[in-house]
């Protein structure tokens, strides 16, 4: 991971990803509030989820990831709300196979889970732009 500050939100993006390396789909949902909305354009159309169960269908898609690297573009937080907003380049292996991506994510947290998380894919592994 580059260009992650040390700040509390920090720590809790660096948790996230690690989670994701681990595949540990439990400690990533804990990260979230029980009725989180996850909005995602992973899928080049949006998809709402809404709630554990339905983030953690979300969640299934990390079980094939091998590796990730993630380096910070933008990166602003705000503590009361407190909220994240970043930009990612992404450096994805799934199956032997690299691919690279640009994410933008931004989470509304309440009382230190995510309850909102915009799950944004800004430049798809085949270059289109969402």
């Amino acid at each position: 991971m580059k260009n992650v500050p040390d700040t509390k939100l920090g720590q809790m993006y660096k948790e996230h990803i690690q989670h994701i390396l681990d595949k540990n789909i439990e400690a990533l949902l804990d990260q979230y509030t029980d009725d989180a909305l996850l909005i995602s354009s992973f899928s080049k159309q949006p998809v709402v989820y809404q709630g554990r169960e339905q983030v953690k269908e979300h969640m299934q898609g990390i079980l094939g990831i091998d590796g990730l690297e993630t380096d910070i573009v933008f990166w602003a937080e705000t503590e009361n709300p407190e909220t994240l907003m970043i930009t990612e380049q992404i450096t994805m292996t799934v199956g032997g196979e690299k691919s690279e991506m640009r994410f933008a994510d931004s989470w509304v947290l309440k009382d230190g889970k995510i309850a909102i998380h915009f799950a944004g894919m800004v430049q798809h592994p085949d270059g289109t732009l969402a």
